[in-house]
């Protein structure tokens, strides 16, 4: 009799057991690097540990991570088929859209024409993150859980957990606020329509307020998620075959959007540049740091990467360097079109060409943002479901049935149906500043993790830096 490897358990759901090896033919893909750990890490009962001690023990051990987690030379795991072009586009797809569309009228309002600086300032940290994200990407290639893995390979699985916690609730949160912004831009594209115009009830796509704004109804929010999780349904490659050709979309709309305002730039709109002061620039940034987590769902495709060892660095990188050109040249374009205090919350670069009476550009901004947030959305929803398809995949009690559930290949839609009901009514019922500000500090919580791991595995010997090309002590 051999036994058995196990995955990684809380202490609780641990017996000691010895029974012959499972057959391999409904193993987890994602869980791959989970079923590791040798049974003499259980708190055995016979043993007289006492259960405190025993779960104590397994929160602090680390998971120790090399070349044997990839599972691309066993053969299993998920279909490799994103190239670098997908994970570039993977990354912009997830980034741009809430910055350009959202997040830039909510900081101009405090930051003014100085919400440039604060793209630039949070583009610069963001930048030295991706330097670590791209550093531990390219060590560990194979593995699946982005900072969540990492977290665990670096410190104790009870710290991973935490970071697991807030990112979920992260991505919850700004779903939620996309989602509501994604009502707002597309009811302003409906009442480009002339027989809707003025027709469309306020409550279904801009929302009523109740309980002083803390409480804010809109009914379309969680509509566009249920559609959009209709499309991650089908799969990897046809949402992948979808957010490619909307990404393009959303670039070259962007473009056009760029060159088609800086004929309308008004110089003295820049002026005061920063009118409360560099204080309100570099809270700006704290808020804008939300607008570039894309290359985190870079790191989140490290399983179905070609070659994730050379690819995720690149899509990490490129992805991110892309979106600090166009979040730049927007709020230049956008802040010298308008003065700063004339800009919307909700969707202030329509706002802005509609002041300048350029209907035709408003109508490509309204596209564009619709085909942006989506693309920005539907990422969103497909990371959020492999990070909590690898954690419960962790968890003794649902092990077993998620196991059922793969070998019938219909774990996504069992998991994001359940996922985006409660998704759904975040976004039906909260007002978008509130989750603005709670989703920029958890984000800002992760990407610190993620560089104290890099620090800490470079500690070891015995893991040395598969990716020459990455200084990532520039990112500490």
């Amino acid at each position: 009799m051999t036994q058995e490897p196990t995955s990684l358990l809380p202490a609780w759901a641990r017996t000691p057991t010895t029974r012959r090896p499972k057959s391999r033919r409904h193993q987890l893909p994602i869980s791959s690097g989970a079923m590791e750990e040798a049974d003499d890490h259980r708190p055995h009962s016979s043993t007289g540990r006492p259960f405190l001690s025993g779960l104590c023990a397994a929160a602090l051990r680390r998971k120790p991570l090399g070349a044997h987690t990839s599972t691309a030379a066993s053969g299993e795991g998920l279909v490799r088929q994103l190239g670098v072009l997908e994970l570039v586009l993977l990354g912009i797809g997830a980034s741009i859209g809430a910055g350009i569309f959202v997040v830039t009228g909510t900081v101009a309002r405090d930051a003014g024409p100085g919400v440039t600086i604060s793209f630039v300032l949070a583009g610069a940290a963001c930048v030295l993150n991706a330097l670590c994200y791209a550093e531990l990407a390219s060590r560990f290639p194979a593995v699946v859980g982005g900072a969540y893995m990492y977290t665990y390979a670096a410190f104790n699985e009870i710290t991973a957990f935490l970071v697991f916690t807030q990112l979920m609730v992260d991505y919850h949160i700004g779903a939620a606020s996309i989602a509501r912004s994604l009502a707002s831009y597309f009811i302003q594209f409906l009442e480009l329509i002339p027989f809707l115009k003025g027709h469309i009830p306020n409550w279904i796509g801009h929302g009523e307020e109740f309980f002083g704004g803390v409480i804010s109804i809109n009914i379309l929010a969680p509509i566009l998620l249920i559609l959009l999780t209709a499309i991650l349904c089908y799969g990897v490659k046809e949402s992948s075959a979808v957010n490619t050709f909307m990404t393009t979309l959303k670039i070259v709309i962007v473009i056009v959007v760029v060159f088609a305002g800086v004929f309308e730039v008004d110089v003295s709109n820049w002026s005061p540049f920063m009118p409360n002061g560099f204080k309100s620039v570099v809270t700006g940034a704290t808020v804008v740091f939300f607008a570039y987590v894309g290359f985190d769902a870079v790191a989140n495709s490290a399983e179905e990467a070609k070659r994730p060892q050379r690819d995720l660095p690149i899509g990490i990188l490129g992805s991110l360097l892309a979106c600090v050109l166009l979040y730049v040249a927007v709020c230049l374009v956008i802040t010298g079109m308008v003065p700063y205090t004339l800009l919307g919350e909700d969707a202030p670069l329509a706002e802005a060409f509609a002041a300048k009476g350029l209907e035709f550009v408003t109508v490509l901004i309204s596209i564009g943002a619709v085909v942006g947030l989506t693309t920005t959305l539907l990422v969103g929803l497909y990371v959020q479901v492999y990070i909590l398809i690898y954690y419960v995949s962790l968890i003794k009690i649902l092990l077993l049935l998620i196991e059922l559930i793969y070998s019938m290949n219909i774990t996504s839609s069992i998991i994001l149906n359940s996922h985006v009901c409660i998704l759904a009514l975040e976004g039906m019922g909260f007002y978008l500043p509130y989750l603005l500000e709670y989703t920029q500090q958890g984000i800002l919580l992760c990407t610190l993790r993620s560089g104290l791991a890099v620090l800490r595995q470079s500690w070891q010997v015995s893991l040395m830096c598969t990716c020459s090309h990455i200084f990532f002590p520039l990112a500490l």
